[in-house]
């Protein structure tokens, strides 16, 4: 899977994306250290294994890269950045259930957002699974020759 790039200097808002679900009773939230357990045992049981470990490396930074879409107390969605790589958006995962309804893209703008604040004028997507989706939401593009990337290197891993 290739790898993406995305100006964060040229996002669009986060507000409308995160009033708009706030609206139906979804926040859009940075994790607390409190929840680490909870939220790395929920990632690692609805996605896997992998993605629950880079979002435990998110843990270590201030502020938590980790960003949650919560309704009723119950998780919906996550999405992190700088878990593998510096300056990497990912992983981002939402329940099937809860697709379609705007939350994936309100945790991806949250991020970017992040990481614009922190002073990046870009941000790589790594290993992206639905290209279209990130060229419509954010303008991302593709980055010529970056597969495998770096998830390449992954120990067991069959770069392709």
């Amino acid at each position: 899977m290739a790898d993406m790039l995305v100006k964060l200097y040229d996002l669009p808002p986060l507000s409308p994306a995160a009033a708009g679900l706030e609206k139906r009773g979804v926040s859009i939230q940075r994790a607390m250290a409190a929840d680490r357990r909870r939220i790395l045992d929920w990632v690692e049981a609805h996605f896997e294994r992998g993605w629950a470990d880079e979002c435990g490396v998110t843990f270590a930074r201030r502020p938590i890269s980790t960003f949650l879409a919560v309704e009723d107390g119950r998780l919906l969605g996550f999405a992190c950045h700088e878990a593998t790589c510096k300056n990497f958006f990912g992983p981002t995962g939402v329940l099937p259930a809860a697709r379609g309804r705007g939350i994936g893209r309100a945790l991806l703008l949250a991020c970017l957002h992040d990481m614009a604040a922190q002073g990046y004028a870009y941000a790589i997507i790594g290993g992206v699974g639905p290209a279209d989706f990130y060229t419509r939401a954010v303008g991302a593009a593709l980055i010529p020759d970056s597969t495998p990337g770096i998830y390449g290197r992954l120990i067991g891993s069959n770069p392709s």
